[in-house]
């Protein structure tokens, strides 16, 4: 049996458009709310401590929306885990309306991102059981949960639903992002000891509830490259014993032309500071357990070919074909 698994990060796949409630901000109307903060709004519509950050309170624009279909039926994946994305509304609604029906099966749970930006897994298989463990805690920091959004365990079936055909550990681990009224240097180190603290509680969970010789597959955003120090915990855990699937990963499609081009393309994200060349960096992983690896047949880069900026989101999506 083929099977085509990947990973793709959607970019603020919001559905909202505005809060309907009034608010008394000064000079505030009530179509404008569009362009405030949430962590504004929301504190001043619930009248209780309840804080959301970000301003995106706009939906995906349509046209951005239609590439990130157009681009996930052109792969036309068996199971695509995808991140940030608003609820599980807004992800049955694409996966019905805007992805033609492509995948009947979709499982998200809610998780701790302040964005409210979540993980989820879409399928044509059937999915079992779904497990959230964004209540998670690590050993250095036991008063604070370590997931900034969650790690989800998903079980793919088998289209019978008689067997577990391999199980999806999905993340999204704490970006490197540092806001400009923080001190960059320590909010950089910071921000990579979050990272270390996600990278050790998945690699102890997910050696916890797998057998050696299971089948599973660990993905999604890692915000950092597979050989990064803040990811060793979890890359190289001598029981999970992970093998990197996209190693050796082809590239389809070709990006337009641009003054700043990559030097592999082993890559799934650009970055451009101002002023400064564009980075490119494999922040989208695929990890599979040893016996999950050794049925591995492809592993592919899918490449924007519209916008260098991105076609719908600033991520590739990388995805593996194996053969049960």
């Amino acid at each position: 049996m083929r099977l085509k698994i990947g990973t793709f990060n959607l970019n603020n796949l919001f559905s909202r458009y505005k809060f309907s409630h009034e608010t008394d901000e000064p000079g505030l109307k009530a179509e404008a709310v569009a362009v405030t903060k949430i962590e504004t709004i929301v504190h001043k519509a619930a009248r209780k401590e309840i804080t959301y950050k970000g301003i995106a309170l706009t939906r995906k624009e349509p046209e951005d929306r239609k590439l990130l279909a157009d681009r996930i039926k052109d792969m036309d994946l068996d199971v695509l885990c995808v991140q940030e994305v608003e609820d599980i509304d807004t992800l049955r609604h694409f996966a019905a309306a805007e992805l033609d029906g492509l995948y009947s099966h979709v499982m998200l749970i809610e998780g701790n991102d302040p964005r409210l930006i979540d993980v989820a897994v879409m399928s044509k298989l059937p999915i079992g059981a779904g497990v959230t463990w964004q209540t998670s805690v690590h050993p250095a920091k036991p008063t604070e949960r370590v997931f900034s959004r969650d790690l989800l365990q998903v079980q793919i079936l088998s289209t019978d639903r008689k067997h577990v055909l391999l199980t999806l550990f999905v993340n999204h681990l704490k970006s490197k992002f540092v806001p400009y009224t923080e001190d960059q240097t320590l909010g950089t180190i910071a921000a990579n000891d979050h990272r270390k603290r996600q990278a050790e509680s998945a690699a102890a969970i997910i050696a916890s509830v797998m057998r050696p010789d299971a089948a599973f597959a660990v993905l999604g955003d890692f915000n950092d490259t597979p050989e990064s120090a803040p990811i060793a915990p979890l890359a190289h855990h001598p029981e999970l014993r992970l093998v990197n699937a996209l190693t050796n990963a082809k590239e389809v499609g070709e990006m337009p032309e641009t003054k700043s081009p990559p030097a592999t393309h082993l890559w799934t994200h650009r970055f451009k500071p101002s002023g400064k060349p564009a980075v490119y960096e494999l922040l989208d992983h695929i990890w599979l357990s040893p016996s999950l690896a050794n049925k591995q047949t492809g592993a592919f880069i899918h490449r924007r070919t519209h916008r260098v900026s991105g076609d719908g989101s600033d991520h590739d999506p990388a995805s593996i074909e194996i053969n049960l």
